[in-house]
């Protein structure tokens, strides 16, 4: 005999036979409690009486969450006791169980939709955040042969679920009749995902505001399959982004700032003899503003002009180095790679100099050796002109008098010898000089990792794969991979390129008797006569041979 009773959850009793003895997660049991506060108990709990009590045979859970929701009272079914069957009946109500396939969760959500339920009222119901709701309506509104493909256990990935979802459904219907499958063949939801794609620029690349967006037709979309706490807008609209965001750094532009056009390779063209500044620009340098072909951001980018200097005769530019490497042979690293590192080691040097606790008697050598380096013309590395260290002078001597305030001869030390002491592969590189002050200092804990693209694409084939077996990264076939696998392996970690650290070598050390007018730090790795191939980052290796062949 069953009965269906009105009774208040507190006075029924737990089943001391319950076979679910590891509790559900506590998500779920929120989801299950959220629930029964948006639609009640859909299912009754099953009781039976046992020494007056009403004790459950099967919903122990729902029992516990119609209490925490704070039901007055709940509807049960009250059936027989049979103690043989008992615990086999709470046993097969936990165990028995199929849950429903996702697109039927999908197509239920839909059929709500169309009863009149909105968002809200199903994410409330269902116990899901509303942004879980959004997502599975776009889902269920998928062209219902492709759902129907999905349904015989054929998903797609994540990834392509999300390109088909994020298309029109009319998109979709002209895409499944292009590229269903035909009799006795497989489904391919890479080439229906593939022929839907399309460009997606997020809205956290838009420096521009909504006035822009609306005169340029941009318009937002959101992505419901990003994570919750992201900002998923987007836009497929390229040309309109990329009119709204010129438009923007035409009207924003920074005084003294400049747009740089782009090369054939997506890169900032900067002007002819312009030298690029890679570690920090200093007063007087130039930046370059442009849009990013790839990403859409604005990029930006730090130039000097070198100043005009006529050549002196004889001053053997034309000579070709004994030494110097051959066209057919890359070195290990380019000239773009020597820049770098001399602008990260100068940096370095700077920021110790300014910071670091230093012994009075070590600034005193370091001021001596700094004034004997090769640029004491001066050449600048932070681009300062004569001006700026007469400045430094007459804060110690006020009134003409020398003074004896430590700490401003201190800092004034430190200034000077910022402004003089250059690692730059230019003419304001100090030489050994440099290296030496850095090393003594302990400036190349200050050097940043050198584990970019931008740097490893520097380095030789021979070069990156000697680095990647050094660290036990494997090499993969394209060098880019191998690049790619580098940077990731040490992410969130700092790496330095063996060779680019400041400490100076015998065969450097014995090469500078040879005269600070004819010997420079960079001689042995010079690319002066190397093609500049740093525009052809991302090539295939095949590829970028070609270019350098037909550039020789």
């Amino acid at each position: 005999m069953t009965e269906l009773r009105t009774v208040d959850p507190r006075t029924i009793k737990p089943n001391p036979h319950n076979p679910r003895t590891v509790a559900a997660p506590p998500h779920m049991e929120q989801e299950l409690i959220a629930s029964i506060r948006a639609i009640g108990i859909i299912q009754p709990p099953v009781v039976r009486i046992f020494n007056g009590d009403l004790v459950v045979k099967a919903g122990d859970r729902r029992v516990k969450a119609a209490i925490a929701a704070d039901l007055a009272t709940i509807e049960v079914l009250v059936k027989d006791a049979d103690e043989s069957t008992t615990h086999m009946e709470s046993l097969s109500e936990n165990a028995i169980r199929a849950p429903m396939h996702q697109i039927d969760i999908w197509r239920g959500v839909k059929q709500l939709e169309e009863r009149g339920w909105n968002e809200q009222s199903i994410a409330d119901a269902l116990a899901q955040p509303l942004r879980i709701v959004k997502r599975v309506k776009l889902l269920a509104h998928i062209h219902e042969p492709m759902l129907d493909a999905m349904a015989s256990n054929q998903m797609p990935s994540d990834e392509h679920l999300r390109t088909i979802a994020n298309a029109s459904v009319e998109e979709q219907a002209q895409v499944w009749k292009k590229h269903k499958p035909g009799k006795n063949k497989e489904l391919s939801w890479w080439t229906i995902a593939s022929a839907l794609s399309k460009r997606h620029i997020p809205f956290s690349a838009a420096k521009f505001g909504d006035d822009l967006a609306a005169q340029f037709g941009v318009i937002w979309h959101e992505d419901l399959f990003v994570q919750g706490n992201e900002d998923g807008r987007y836009t497929t609209d390229v040309d309109g982004f990329f009119g709204a965001q010129q438009e923007w750094l035409e009207n924003n532009l920074p005084k003294n700032g400049v747009i740089l056009q782009l090369d054939n390779y997506g890169q900032a063209a900067l002007p002819k003899k312009a030298e690029r500044v890679y570690g920090k620009a200093g007063k007087g340098d130039i930046i370059g503003h442009f849009l990013d072909p790839r990403t859409a951001e604005v990029k930006t980018v730090a130039y000097r002009m070198p100043p005009e200097k006529k050549a002196a005769k004889g001053d053997g530019k034309d000579a070709t180095p004994l030494d110097a490497p051959s066209k057919t042979q890359r070195p290990a690293v380019t000239q773009k790679g020597h820049a770098i590192i001399g602008d990260l080691r100068t940096d370095a040097l700077h920021e110790t100099l300014r910071a670091d606790p230093l012994e009075d008697i070590t600034l005193v050598s370091l001021l001596v050796i700094a004034f004997g380096g090769r640029n004491v013309s001066v050449q600048s590395g932070l681009n300062e002109s004569r001006s700026d260290r007469t400045g430094i002078c007459e804060n110690l001597m006020p009134g003409g008098k020398l003074t004896l305030d430590n700490e401003a001869i201190r800092s004034a030390a430190r200034e000077m010898l910022t402004q003089v002491l250059s690692c730059r592969d230019n003419m304001s590189n100090s030489g050994i000089v440099a290296r030496v002050a850095g090393d003594a200092i302990g400036a190349a804990l200050r050097l940043p990792s050198m584990a970019t693209d931008e740097f490893l694409s520097c380095l030789s084939r021979q070069a990156l794969e000697q680095e990647a077996s050094t660290v036990q990264v494997p090499i993969q076939t394209r060098v880019k991979d191998t690049r790619a696998a580098l940077v990731k392996h040490f992410d969130g970690a700092t790496w330095i390129y063996p060779d680019a650290g400041f400490a100076v070598t015998t065969a450097e050390l014995e090469a500078l008797s040879a005269g600070p007018e004819d010997f420079s730090f960079e001689d042995a790795g010079s690319t002066e006569n190397e093609p500049d191939h740093s525009a052809e980052e991302g090539l295939e290796d095949d590829e970028a041979t070609e270019m350098a062949h037909a550039a020789d």
